[in-house]
């Protein structure tokens, strides 16, 4: 097999519905849109939500709550994760990103204390918990809090 013998399924692909193209053609006229009406006309429909008059749902239901607008985004990181790094190495923020330990825009790190570490290692991160903390300096360890 080569890549010039590739092809699709037979069925899976079908050519798209050209409208408007005579009457012969069977989606000629009206081109499938009906007769008369508002979605009939060009540039017709109605906006998303809109029911015709009727209040729309997202209306009639109470809201509740708010969005905090300055709320941190922190990115978690537990210890268990940690056993990547080799031996006496410093994990920084980076670090951490260059492993794929921690993805995307984020405020901050945080370590917390889920599974086991053995080997020691600086950590310097935003935030960590008090139990992440007595793990790490009880491998021979440090954490570092910026």
């Amino acid at each position: 097999m080569k890549l010039n013998e590739l092809s699709p399924p037979a069925g899976s692909r079908r050519p798209r519905k050209r409208l408007g193209r005579g009457v012969g053609s069977g989606t000629g006229k009206t081109a499938g849109r009906g007769t008369k009406g508002q979605n009939s006309r060009s540039g017709g429909g109605v906006r998303p939500g809109f029911e015709g008059g009727q209040m729309p749902i997202h209306r009639r239901l109470p809201k509740r709550g708010f969005t905090n607008i300055f709320k941190k985004k922190i990115a978690v990181v537990n210890i268990r994760d940690l056993s990547k790094f080799e031996s006496g190495s410093v994990v920084d923020e980076i670090e951490l990103v260059r492993m794929g330990l921690v993805k995307g825009r984020r405020d901050g790190v945080k370590l917390l204390a889920q599974g086991k570490i053995d080997i020691p290692l600086t950590v310097k991160v935003h935030a960590a918990s008090r139990g992440a903390i007595e793990k790490i300096k009880a491998a021979g360890g440090e954490v570092e809090v910026i």
